[in-house]
């Protein structure tokens, strides 16, 4: 056997430098550019190629005046294929010299075309690379993810350096770049609005499109709904870039995760009236109706809040009955999330108030009332109280409702423990509806503990409205006789009313505490005189009277019935 011999390998050829590429490139342009001046045919598209040599020439003499242009990373895939389109245009030029040379015209017109289409992407991406300022710094102050508290000129370089990447750079570079693009608007919540300004918002919310990277395009998706959701102004950015189609067709058939992200970035841009409008545009509330139906429950928060914000619009109203939204949200009110009961309450509260033919749609609903009711009883959440209540008030215009409600001692009691213990608008609502309603007076007196509360509602300046609205369930309720002796014998709303009716207190209209005093002794009661008297409340109704205060004149009648009789009585005798 002969003995075998081992080859060393050949040492590999080092790769050309970024510097030697630079050259190489600007000696190729300055000899192509006389070159392409003697070419005779196919001469209109030659003048095309020539301005953009021109051009490149030009952004290549920039790039090498940069500084710190040799640390892009960018560059070294950017350069090389810069020198290759340029190799095809001397190529093209050597061949359209050659007067032996015919290949075709059309097909040398492809072909110059096509090199016209390069150097066009090319110049392109490095006037992007130029225009973002990272030539002129170091790789390691442009690079680095900038820490908390960084100043907007770091920061901003960082970002503009960030989406030249996502622009320019292969597909690992635009990962990278997405990847600290969102680490750097999760870690900061002031940094959106900067991102909205030095970046290119315009370019996320193509990456949005269906044809992107899938994993590029979830990408963009999360930073778009930050962005969306952070402030109004970066919030205007992504609107006025056009991204609600692109988030609407995500909505429409992206993957679940992808369908949240965009809901909430939708929701964002929705509650800006001047937004609103658009979905119906955008063909987006049908889509947004299909979400409630069909999404996960985060998903659907996301749309029923969408929806509830667009409903405040006239013109979708009518759209959102036209597509089924109202049987949808009445489903939602038991059935879904806090979240999104909230939200459909809210939603249905706006359409019920926005006249009689929204209300007997809702009213038509398979339970509809029913539901709403259930929600009032079972709610903990004030939010969701005060959005229920505000539908059923507006609801309870409509007679038929109105009948229901005044005949349900159950809806009654809640709404007396809602006065009793809710937030104020909640209580506001809560009396408008038990001043309004015609209930029976066994139910009167079933709910004659929130009469104290009333009370005190009585002497809050705010919200507008609220003094006439407790005066007035007040007065009702003092209708049935054991309710103003019941009344009377607390010391505490006795004295509230003297307060009130004090000339010196300013904080209430007089008109409120007479017409409750005047309610109290509709009936003449002995008792009820007494303590009233007994309260100081003679004189305050003197004073008032005298005032010329409407209303009180009656009440110090009713006040001084039994006085006046005693003295008539008395008098006959004589």
């Amino acid at each position: 056997m002969h003995p075998t011999t081992t080859l060393l390998p050949l040492p590999a050829e080092a790769p050309p430098s970024l510097t030697q590429i630079l050259d190489e490139v600007t000696t190729v342009l300055c000899h192509i550019l006389p070159s392409s001046l003697s070419v005779k045919s196919f001469s209109t598209r030659w003048q095309v190629l020539r301005s953009k040599l021109a051009t490149l020439k030009s952004s290549i003499s920039e790039v090498s005046d940069s500084l710190h242009w040799s640390e892009s990373p960018l560059l070294e895939t950017l350069l090389p294929n810069i020198l290759s389109t340029l190799h095809r245009v001397q190529t093209l030029c050597d061949q359209c010299s050659d007067p032996t040379f015919n290949p075709g015209k059309l097909l040398m017109q492809s072909d110059l075309d096509m090199a016209t289409g390069w150097l066009s992407n090319q110049i392109h991406d490095l006037d992007l690379l130029l225009r973002s300022g990272v030539l002129r710094q170091t790789n390691a102050i442009v690079l680095s993810q900038p820490v908390p508290g960084s100043g907007k000129e770091d920061l901003g370089f960082f970002i503009k350096d960030l989406f030249t990447r996502l622009q320019i750079g292969g597909i690992e570079f635009k990962k990278k770049a997405m990847e600290s693009l969102l680490q750097l608007l999760s870690d900061d919540e002031k940094s959106a609005n900067l991102v909205a300004k030095e970046g290119n918002v315009g370019y996320l919310v193509q990456l949005l499109d269906l044809n992107s990277h899938p994993s590029l395009r979830e990408q963009a998706v999360s930073a778009v709904s930050i962005l969306a959701s952070a402030s109004d102004q970066s919030r205007k950015f992504v609107f006025e870039e056009g991204g609600l189609g692109p988030l609407l067709r995500t909505i429409e058939s992206g993957s679940t995760g992808l369908k949240e992200k965009a809901a909430m970035a939708v929701e964002a841009i929705t509650t800006d009236p001047d937004n609103a409008w658009a979905i119906s545009a955008y063909g987006g509330v049908p889509i947004l109706i299909e979400l409630c139906r069909s999404g996960s429950t985060t998903a659907q928060s996301r749309a029923v809040g969408a929806i509830t914000n667009v409903s405040k619009v006239e013109d979708i109203r009518t759209a959102l009955v036209e597509e089924g939204a109202i049987p949808v949200l009445v489903q939602l009110l038991n059935s879904g999330t806090a979240s999104t009961q909230e939200k459909a309450a809210n939603c249905i509260s706006i359409l019920a108030s926005s006249g009689e033919f929204f209300r007997a749609l809702i009213t038509q609903q398979d339970k509809g009332l029913q539901r709403l009711l259930q929600l009032l009883h079972e709610s903990s959440s004030s939010d969701t109280l005060e959005h229920v209540l505000r539908a059923i008030y507006s609801l309870s215009a409509s007679e038929s409702i109105s009948r229901v409600l005044s005949s349900s001692t159950t809806f009654i009691i809640r709404i007396s423990e809602i006065i009793k213990q809710g937030s104020i608008i909640s209580q506001h609502i809560s009396a408008s509806l038990l001043s309004n309603l015609s209930i029976s007076d066994g139910n009167k007196r079933a709910v004659s503990g929130c009469m104290g509360s009333l009370v005190k509602l009585m002497e809050s300046a705010k919200p507008d409205g609220i003094q006439e609205v407790a005066a007035n369930a007040l007065v009702s309720m003092l209708a049935v006789r054991s309710s103003r002796k019941e009344l009377v014998r607390d010391e505490k709303s006795v004295m509230r009313l003297i307060q009130m009716l004090d000339p010196k207190n300013e904080l209430v209209s007089k008109k409120f505490p007479v017409a409750v005093v005047s309610a109290v002794m509709a009936g003449g009661s002995q008792g009820c005189r007494k303590r009233l008297v007994a309260a100081g409340a003679y004189g305050v109704l003197q004073r008032l009277t005298e005032m010329e205060v409407a209303g009180a004149k009656k009440a110090l009648q009713r006040l001084s019935g039994n006085r006046l009789k005693s003295i008539l009585s008395r008098t006959w005798r004589a």
